[in-house]
């Protein structure tokens, strides 16, 4: 595994830097709608393609989101979906789902996540046991019918902290692309005074959060690819990420207090 630098306007896997980290052992590319973004798929179809690679889509955080009209998830060869709790779609425990119009992918997925089988007793490989269990499924039944509202709220409080603080000096904000649909699960601006204005929203009554506060490449988990010493913008700027409040338990009031406050601080 290799691991490629993102953008800076919206996070998603830049193009230039996985240009050049592909090379003859190259199998894959797993994309990242990261915090509800599309990545750029049609240079990333084409990039497959010219180099016989499969596309593994991460849609863990964008349910729902949306590339040129297409619903991320079914473009590459598979898309792999979270239902944890947190997520836009969230189970009442952990869950999730794997997509794919690929028949001989579907079938040795349904074998990885049900002890290498197919037929009881018949176990041709070593799997895990990661099957979605009947509870689990009948809450998200329910929760995918107000789905679409959740989103377009989440949009529409996006939209408010774009516009609303679009002209306050110290911070930038992500930069939705005209041709996505993006679904918000995170609203994750930058600044140099991430930790100070943390401190300063929580004594104001407003909770942020920090995702991630470590760049994957400087894990632990990952010394063996040595890669946390690159000058990747993921590397050097990831101390500087805060996630605003989003979702659509938020009021009103409660949007202009955390603007009002964000305002004050950068006074």
């Amino acid at each position: 595994m290799v691991f490629c630098d993102c953008n800076e306007d919206n996070y998603t896997i830049s193009i230039s830097s996985l240009k050049s980290k592909i090379t003859p052992n190259t199998k894959a590319i797993i994309v990242v709608h990261l915090y509800g973004h599309p990545c750029d798929m049609d240079n990333i179809l084409s990039i497959a393609k010219e180099n016989s690679l499969k596309i593994i889509e991460d849609c863990a955080q964008s349910h729902g989101a949306e590339y040129k009209g297409k619903k991320v998830g079914a473009i590459g060869d598979i898309g792999i979906f979270s239902f944890y709790p947190g997520k836009n779609l969230g189970a009442f425990g952990d869950g999730g789902a794997i997509v794919t119009n690929n028949e001989n992918l579907a079938i040795k997925s349904r074998m990885i996540a049900n002890h290498g089988r197919v037929k009881k007793y018949n176990h041709e490989f070593e799997g895990r046991n990661s099957r979605l269990d009947g509870l689990q499924s009948a809450i998200l039944s329910v929760k995918l019918k107000h789905l679409d509202v959740w989103t377009d709220a989440r949009i529409k409080i996006a939209n408010y902290y774009l516009e609303n603080l679009k002209d306050v000096a110290g911070i930038v904000l992500p930069k939705r692309e005209n041709w996505a649909k993006q679904v918000y699960h995170l609203f994750v601006r930058r600044t140099r005074k991430r930790d100070e204005l943390q401190i300063y929203l929580k004594d104001n009554g407003v909770s942020s959060g920090i995702h991630y506060p470590i760049s994957l490449p400087k894990l632990k988990a990952y010394d063996y690819i040595n890669q946390s010493d690159e000058d990747f913008f993921s590397n050097n700027n990831d101390a500087e990420l805060l996630s605003l409040p989003i979702g659509d338990h938020l009021s009103e009031g409660e949007l202009d207090l955390i603007v009002k406050s964000i305002k004050d601080f950068f006074k």
